[in-house]
């Protein structure tokens, strides 16, 4: 069933805004490397699973780009999907400001660079960090031959999941353009900005079309007939040679 464009857009609003109301109230609860990268790594994994029958569960402009540069979205819709993404994010950083007290370090949940690492750096990891995951997205949810397309949400969770668990330390592992907009938004944080965007999208692009290219799309045109069944099997209507 071919869903329409308002639809989708109100499943990537839902999705993105559980991914910051979560991912961040995580950070701001204390919670830990382990519990944050778990509490991300869960949200996408559930909501992913809720709604990627809808609008197949983006709910990062990363991601959405890679559908769009290798053909698989149109440019309006794409255009739908980034907007819906921004405004989950921020209203769910919004919703955020509301719920915790005034005591509580918002400032946390923005994903930050660590002193120790260079700009340079930290932009070669968010771009690794943002392969891995649209890589995972490519595999499972848009390869229809993907072995675990049923459960595609949960190796996408998982992908965060372990992501964040090695890049947190470096970057605070957004991967993911609007789950740092929001948060930097209302808390008036721009350090770095241009991070939190170049390497997300450029990871995310190579991921993309490495996969299409290589597994997505034929380098050679297909013969007719019936497709080859090894040596040893025989096609259908024919025996079987005799080997003996």
């Amino acid at each position: 069933m071919e869903h329409a464009p308002l639809h989708r857009a109100v499943a990537e609003f839902i999705g993105t805004f559980a991914l910051v109301f979560i991912g961040v109230g995580a950070i701001v609860s204390g919670s830990g490397l382990v519990g944050v990268a778990f509490a991300h790594g869960l949200v996408i994994a559930v909501m992913a699973s809720a709604v990627g029958h809808i609008s197949g569960g983006h709910f990062n402009p990363a991601v959405t780009f890679g559908f769009l540069i290798t053909g698989r979205m149109a440019p309006t819709l794409a255009g739908v999907y980034w907007a819906a993404q921004v405004a989950g994010a921020l209203a769910a950083a919004l919703a955020l400001r509301v719920v915790y007290p005034e005591a509580a370090n918002l400032d946390s949940g923005v994903p930050a660079l660590n002193n120790a690492v260079g700009a340079g750096a930290g932009v070669l990891a968010e771009a690794i960090l943002t392969f891995f995951l649209v890589w995972v997205i490519f595999a499972t949810a848009a390869d229809p031959r993907g072995a675990f397309k049923s459960i595609a949400g949960l190796a996408i969770g998982l992908t965060v999941t372990f992501d964040i668990l090695a890049g947190g330390p470096l970057t605070g592992a957004a991967m993911n353009p609007a789950r740092w907009f929001g948060p930097a938004l209302v808390q008036g944080q721009w350090d770095d900005f241009w991070l939190y965007l170049v390497g997300p999208l450029v990871g995310g692009s190579a991921a993309a079309v490495l996969y299409d290219r290589l597994y997505l799309r034929p380098l050679a045109p297909v013969p007719p007939g019936p497709p080859e069944t090894g040596l040893d099997e025989p096609r259908p209507g024919h025996a079987a040679a005799d080997t003996t």
